[in-house]
């Protein structure tokens, strides 16, 4: 059998150097825009935790962010929590909901389609964390055309 001579990690220690930095560290020129859209459903998988954190990270560089929620992807825009909502039931339940909050309070836009909201998950208007700005379906392509035509970055998030 052979023998593990290696000491067990221990807390504090490092496993990679995350303090080199490869590329240039980008910031956005006056009036860059950035838009991120969600067709993806809360709690399936990280994609849309992350690119939630990509957002915020775009407005930290200057970009004017706005965020798109359409199809299943309104469910990361609704209130929720349990027993109450707004109650943490489980560490992380919270995390979308308090991520778009913050994205708003930095300056970012929040739009849902109220197709979406209504017709796929029975959720009104009301269900939408204060801030979020419901906007009519045909409205979902559109935003998207007026942020080609303005030459923004898009981040376009879909789950399968």
């Amino acid at each position: 059998m052979p023998e593990v001579t290696t000491p067990a990690h221990q807390t504090g220690d490092f496993f990679v150097d995350y303090e080199e930095k490869v590329f240039p560290d980008v910031k956005a020129e006056p009036g860059e825009k950035a838009l991120v859209t969600f067709h993806t459903v809360a709690f399936e998988g990280s994609i849309g935790l992350v690119n939630l954190l990509q957002a915020t990270r775009l407005i930290r560089k200057g970009f004017e962010t706005s965020v798109l929620l359409y199809g299943p992807g309104v469910t990361l825009g609704i209130q929720r929590g349990f027993p109450k909502i707004g109650d943490e039931s489980f560490p992380g339940h919270q995390a979308m909901n308090n991520q778009l909050i913050k994205i708003m309070e930095e300056g970012g836009k929040v739009y849902a389609c109220r197709f979406a909201l209504q017709a796929l998950y029975g959720h009104g208007e009301p269900s939408l964390i204060p801030g979020i700005i419901p906007i009519n379906p045909l409205d979902v392509l559109d935003i998207v055309l007026l942020h080609r035509k303005e030459g923004a970055f898009i981040i376009d998030t879909w789950t399968m």
